[in-house]
């Protein structure tokens, strides 16, 4: 089975809470290797880029506005069925109304505050990736190799 990719940006309001480090931790305890990350500021036209598909929906500026407005944290994510698991992971947008044991659930209260973006699907995170990281951003996974004590592949076993 192979490796999915996915996109996560720690966003503005998770940052300047200083909850960086408990979600990334989450997301390698789980098992999905950090294979690019990088601290920065979104440049508006990336931004505009990035929610287009929310551009004739009256958010879309605050969107925009939100993720343009202070540092965020980007990240490419690998591991098996990586999009699903980190949707599940993250929990509904309103953090009030998201699991307890989610992100959103543990650290959030808000609709638009919500600490987090993940990529939605396998189509968007190859889109979303490849906008905010290039080829030379990687490092592979393999470098930190703990995919036998994550996925049984010493076992042969393909699951």
């Amino acid at each position: 089975m192979p490796l999915e990719k996915t996109l996560i940006i720690i966003k503005p309001d998770a940052v300047a809470r200083g909850l960086t480090g408990k979600i990334v931790s989450r997301f390698e305890e789980k098992g999905l290797a950090v294979v690019a990350m990088r601290k920065t500021m979104v440049p508006r036209r990336t931004a505009e880029e990035h929610y287009a598909e929310h551009r004739d929906k009256p958010f879309y500026s605050s969107l925009v506005d939100f993720i343009t407005s202070a540092p965020v944290v980007l990240i490419a994510l690998e591991g098996r069925d990586a999009v699903a698991v980190v949707r599940k992971m993250i929990g509904k947008t309103l953090g009030r109304a998201a699991e307890p044991g989610t992100i959103r659930g543990d650290y959030g209260m808000s609709q638009n505050f919500n600490l987090v973006h993940a990529s939605d699907s396998l189509l968007s995170a190859a889109r979303e990736t490849a906008l905010f990281f290039n080829d030379d951003d990687y490092v592979p996974s393999n470098l930190r190799d703990a995919s036998n004590w994550t996925y049984d592949l010493s076992s042969g076993s393909p699951n």
